[in-house]
């Protein structure tokens, strides 16, 4: 069965699950919305990278990512955040929607899971 852990969890939602081996964050969304779509994900994969790191996994153990974004026309803006930082040679699979996110200014929006640190 496993033991399941909830990390920053509130009453609607935690930030991060651990279940068997598998880290799956909650949709994050970025800090500054003033910025940019590429600026935008630069500040949502950094707060990924961390939760990550914090819940004992990283960005080089990536198994999926969604993101959504609120205009195609800035996929390339996205892509070249996402490019600039996933791990070399270790891509996740990885799904990319159009959607309306909760908040206007928001642009972008991505979810992933992944594998623990193997030890």
């Amino acid at each position: 069965m496993g033991v399941i852990h909830y990390t920053d969890a509130g009453k609607r939602m935690s930030q991060v699950t651990v279940h068997n081996g598998t880290v799956y964050l909650a949709g994050q969304v970025p800090h500054d919305p003033s910025a940019d779509m590429q600026g935008q994900t630069q500040q949502v994969l950094e707060t990924i990278e961390r939760l990550l790191d914090n819940a004992g996994s990283g960005k080089d153990r990536l198994l999926s990512a969604t993101i959504w974004v609120t205009d195609m026309a800035e996929f390339d803006a996205m892509n070249a955040a996402w490019d600039a930082w996933v791990a070399p040679g270790r891509p996740p699979v990885r799904a990319c929607v159009e959607a309306r996110l909760a908040r206007p200014e928001w642009k972008v929006e991505i979810m992933v899971v992944a594998a623990l640190a193997e030890g």
